[in-house]
């Protein structure tokens, strides 16, 4: 058996082996008929069912599934997957109370009573949990003002706006009219440039190309540009990229252009998501490049999906990178892992002398769900730095 068939054979029995331990700790426990009990256990197995094909939508797609059946697989196993991971933290939280519950000394009768109580409160936050999520997830992204206090930057350039839309995710549960909404309310900020770093896609050309149009009615000053994330190489970046380029969209791959603005000029630059090159070696991400022989003076933006490749482009000089990649953790508790594989999470930080945004993204991966991690549509202004 192929290494990646037991990754996948592991993965399953892991999945089931969780959904089994959930069971086991909340159904005997409701104080429910026997039916009820064999109710919920059908649920979680459709829940162990769903949640792998919900992930292989894209394939079932492409081997002549009818879009509506394949979108309607992805809406149950994502949302599955969303109520999956509060019932898990939940159900854990939950045992770890009963644990302690002796050192409390109470009566037999009100530990049970403990016992059910408890357990259908787990049952009543992950509803809750993804209900809300749902609806934060589905929203139309809110608008998040930011001050970029840029040093040394000419006074034609004070106010310089550029509107951030990132990790949209267009695929199985985000269609054109979502994407539009958002093009809507990035064209209402009449912003100077418009910047898509990365993660647009979950899906092929074929698939979705109907879904992006959108793009191609974004308006600003200057122009709107786009730079790859992980998951355009995941969906064929190669396609993608002239596919923007068609919509309208310049895309910036290790490459920067300079935009004149009022007299004064400033560099923009893009570069290749930070794992480009385990997909195409002539893709590798490098900051360096991106601003090669670029004039001298002029402030310095990098658009890079990743944060950590804040390393590189505060080595290479840039003053401010716009960053996506993070989702802002998406719902708890995933923000408290983001930082094990990326140096910012969300927000704008510093680095040397470099600015770094990170943006919690436009739209969602995976469960239709957003807690305590708000989409946002940013629109970045840009000042000159006040002496202190």
């Amino acid at each position: 058996m192929r290494r990646s068939s037991v990754g996948v054979v592991v993965f399953l029995a892991l999945l089931a082996a969780l959904h089994g331990w959930i069971g086991w700790q909340l159904l005997p426990a409701l104080g429910i008929a026997a039916g009820w009990q064999l109710a919920g256990a059908l649920v979680l197995l459709i829940s162990v069912l769903m949640m792998p094909a919900a992930l292989m939508a894209p394939y079932l797609k492409r081997r002549g599934w009818a879009e509506r059946h394949t979108d309607r697989v992805a809406w149950i196993g994502m949302l599955a997957m969303g109520a999956f991971s509060s019932a898990l933290l939940l159900t854990l939280l939950r045992a770890l109370l009963l644990q302690a519950a002796p050192w409390l000394d109470l009566p037999p009768l009100q530990l049970r009573e403990l016992g059910t109580t408890s357990a259908w409160l787990v049952l009543a936050l992950t509803a809750a949990a993804t209900v809300i999520g749902l609806l934060n997830a589905r929203r139309t992204a809110a608008v998040v003002n930011v001050e970029v206090q840029i040093s040394g930057l000419p006074p034609q350039l004070e106010g310089f706006t550029i509107a951030q839309i990132s990790d949209i995710h267009v695929g199985p549960t985000i269609k054109r009219p979502y994407l539009q909404a958002i093009v809507d309310k990035v064209n209402d900020l009449q912003a100077d440039v418009v910047a898509i770093t990365g993660d647009l896609v979950d899906g092929s050309v074929a698939q979705l190309a109907a879904h992006t149009a959108p793009l191609a009615t974004l308006r600003a000053r200057h122009g709107s540009y786009f730079v790859t994330g992980n998951h355009e190489y995941y969906s064929n970046a190669h396609e993608w990229i002239v596919e923007v380029q068609r919509l309208g969209l310049t895309v910036l791959m290790n490459e920067h252009v300079v935009l004149r603005h009022d007299g004064a000029s400033l560099v923009l630059a893009g570069v290749t998501d930070f794992t480009a090159h385990h997909f195409d070696p002539a893709h590798r991400s490098d900051p360096h490049a991106a601003i090669a022989n670029a004039p001298a003076g002029s402030p310095r933006i990098l658009l890079a999906h990743q944060p950590r490749s804040a390393e590189a482009a505060a080595d290479a000089g840039f003053d401010l990178q716009l960053s996506g990649h993070t989702h802002g953790g998406q719902f708890f508790p995933w923000n408290f892992f983001v930082p094990l594989q990326q140096p910012y999470v969300a927000g704008l930080k510093r680095l040397h002398r470099l600015w770094v945004y990170v943006s919690r993204g436009t739209g969602y991966w995976g469960p239709p769900k957003r807690l305590w991690a708000p989409s946002e549509i940013t629109l970045l202004r840009l000042t000159a730095a006040r002496s202190s």
